[in-house]
């Protein structure tokens, strides 16, 4: 063979073993996700992670059901469902049983009379306190379905014709009202303080704190999400310190975007370490969205957990 003839065949056949090799790579890459959480899948994780519905809907399923199956079967052992009261009560009950079969448990469910996301409490009105009560009577009853050991309150917007003061006066005398009931059912309220906008009476960790210890209920407690708190106030890890002995409960979401650990600036395998040092038993609401569509993006959403927890 001539020495051209030779080293063109040489070339050619090089190439065609890079470019197979470039697309077995690339295909490899595209699976990796799935490989991880196939071999990973039933493994429960170091911390109490809890999925909601629509998460894993094309990996699960339409009905909620069968996601709570998938989730198990993925090794999370908790789930959480902000919209539950309004559920009816025949399917409460099916969850309720179906998270019992599973040995799983149910994260919050939002106490909400319709009056969240207006100005309410805030004004010391009755009207606005009788439907925060009965909204925590209804909740008494739901937990018992399902379970629940914790319920998510939102206090409202700002009156701001009323001094601060004031406000914070009336939100503690509602929210002590509201403990009493919920004392009885062994419901714990979780205060929640939330970014989504500046007319929201409640924004801060600190805040929340100084209000959980006026209550001075076991049922009145602070819900961190750590999403929110980047916004609103950052230092994470040193602000879960100071509010420890009142946070009951934590959700994730990572900033910018609201999605998976991972996908922001958040230190996750950091804030989940530390969380785990300080010997945190609770749930871990995943209230944020998957980053990728498909199934593809939620065996991503599974990995990303994976790497994130992964922190012993």
């Amino acid at each position: 063979m001539e020495r051209r003839s030779f080293l063109q065949q040489s070339t050619l056949a090089g190439i065609s073993a890079l470019t197979f090799g470039g697309a077995t790579a690339l295909a490899g890459s595209a699976k990796g996700a799935e490989k991880d959480n196939t071999a990973a899948a039933g493994k429960t994780f170091n911390l109490d992670y809890a999925p909601h519905q629509g998460m894993f809907k094309n990996s699960g399923g339409e009905d909620f059901l069968d996601q709570i199956r998938f989730m198990h079967d993925q090794g999370f052992r908790s789930i959480e469902d902000n919209g539950m009261l309004g559920r009816d009560t025949a399917q409460q009950n099916k969850i309720g049983d179906l998270l019992a079969k599973l040995g799983m448990r149910m994260g919050v469910f939002v106490i909400d009379g319709g009056e969240n996301w207006k100005v309410s409490l805030t004004t010391g009105k009755k009207e606005h306190l009788d439907v925060f009560l009965k909204a925590c009577e209804r909740s008494v009853e739901l937990a018992k379905r399902v379970n629940a050991k914790w319920a998510t309150v939102v206090p409202g917007f700002f009156e701001r014709r009323t001094p601060i003061g004031v406000q914070t006066g009336n939100v503690i005398d509602a929210l002590r009202a509201g403990s009493e009931i919920l004392e009885k059912g062994g419901l714990t309220m979780v205060l929640e303080p939330l970014s989504d906008t500046p007319e929201l009476f409640l924004r801060t960790s600190d805040q929340t704190y100084e209000i959980c210890r006026a209550v001075n209920s076991p049922s009145c407690k602070i819900l961190f999400d750590i999403y929110h708190m980047q916004r609103n106030e950052g230092n994470i890890i040193n602000m879960i310190n100071h509010c420890w002995s009142e946070i009951a409960y934590v959700q994730i979401g990572d900033n910018p975007g609201r999605n998976e650990p991972g996908t922001g600036e958040i230190n996750y395998r950091n804030v989940f370490k530390h969380l785990h040092e300080k010997g945190y038993k609770g749930v871990m609401g995943m209230e944020h969205g998957n980053a990728k569509p498909g199934k593809e993006g939620e065996a991503a959403l599974i990995k990303a957990y994976r790497d994130a927890d992964n922190f012993l």
